[in-house]
């Protein structure tokens, strides 16, 4: 979980003014907000898991039957 006040509250500590402290937190919770829109889920590794097996046997079948 990303706790933007625990954050805060070490930069403050650190001696950050409260401008600063703005500003880093919020472009950290931008990058973890961006993070996490980009992150695949088992059901999209599922799906192209089986389109490549899909595209495979079909190629597979092709190359047979201009064998054959």
């Amino acid at each position: 979980m990303f706790d933007t006040h625990a954050i805060a509250r070490v930069l403050a500590n650190a001696g950050l003014t409260p401008a600063q402290v703005d500003a880093i937190v919020d472009a950290v919770r931008q990058a973890a907000e961006h993070e996490a829109r980009d992150l695949f889920t088992r059901a999209d590794l599922y799906r192209a898991l089986l389109l490549q097996t899909g595209v495979l046997i079909g190629a597979g079948i092709a190359v047979l039957r201009l064998l054959g």
